[in-house]
């Protein structure tokens, strides 16, 4: 797919410089006030790991990849950060993926916004940075991932998944109405509703009867940021979609029970909603 969006929407040459100088955060999001003990560290061992940068219309975009060492193609998955950028968790997310024998792809997408990795405000990183990210750079930009691992990457575009977490659980749905190639995806805890705006035209429900792709929602029913009615109007809304999708509501769970870093994490969810991730990417010929 051709990587290209309006500037008009919102990306200006002083967020092309960002860009430029842009790079994948070390470590934890400081807007963690403390990692927690169980965070999940997976290691590199027998993959391919790290920073990379792929073209994009207005430059080069950096990525975390994790990837088997061995030769021959595997499939893309492309993991949508939290508000958190690509930190720790999503790249360890990522080699969780590798470790599965897939091509796991991280970009950096609001890179031409802000760096968020010094920000130690989740308010602050929401108003200045993510409020500011045109949905159609994003989409652009995810392209420009599939099609990186296409020609560079020796990934297997025909075995194509997503998934993303809180922002990018809403990439998720989002994305699965925009790229025809895409299999499947499966949506953590992202928002169904919202404001809409020039930068942000369109929410999750607004898209169920464009939906090309099936899509797995994963959400805590303790979620004070994802209220169940938004919930319940989704699962009407979905069915009417042209494809298969079923959401699985964790009734006591919060927001972000995937995040293991983080307080809110709970054991038995994310690892059920692991199990169902893979499975649904099987169910649809991705593994």
């Amino acid at each position: 797919m051709v990587n290209r969006y309006d500037n008009d929407s919102g990306v200006s040459r002083a967020a092309a410089d960002k860009l430029a100088s842009a790079r994948l955060p070390s470590g934890y999001s400081m807007a963690t006030s403390t990692v927690m003990s169980q965070a999940i560290t997976t290691d590199a061992e027998g993959l391919i790991v790290g920073e990379v940068r792929i073209p994009v219309s207005d430059g080069s975009l950096p990525v975390y990849r994790a990837r088997p060492a061995g030769t021959g193609t595997f499939p893309v998955v492309l993991v949508v950060q939290e508000i958190f950028g690509v930190h720790e968790h999503i790249q360890d997310v990522c080699r969780r993926f590798a470790k599965l024998g897939y091509l796991a792809i991280a970009p950096e997408l609001y890179a031409r916004q802000g760096d968020v990795s010094g920000m130690d405000d989740p308010k602050r990183i929401l108003t200045e940075v993510v409020a500011k990210v045109p949905t159609a750079q994003v989409l652009a930009d995810l392209d420009a991932a599939v099609e990186w691992s296409r020609t560079r990457e020796a990934g297997d575009v025909q075995r194509l998944c997503i998934t993303g977490f809180c922002w990018g659980g809403r990439i998720v749905w989002l994305y699965a109405a925009h790229n025809p190639q895409l299999k499947a995806g499966v949506a953590w805890y992202g928002r169904l509703e919202g404001a809409r705006n020039e930068l942000q035209p369109r929410q999750p429900c607004d898209v169920a009867k464009e939906l090309m792709a099936p899509v797995l929602g994963l959400y805590g029913g303790q979620d004070s940021g994802i209220p169940l009615e938004t919930v319940d109007r989704m699962r009407v809304a979905l069915q009417d979609a042209p494809t298969t999708t079923d959401i699985e509501v964790y009734p006591e769970v919060p927001h972000g029970f995937f995040a293991d870093y983080r307080p809110s994490y709970r054991v038995e969810a994310a690892e059920d909603g692991w199990a169902r991730m893979l499975a649904w990417f099987a169910r649809w010929g991705v593994a």
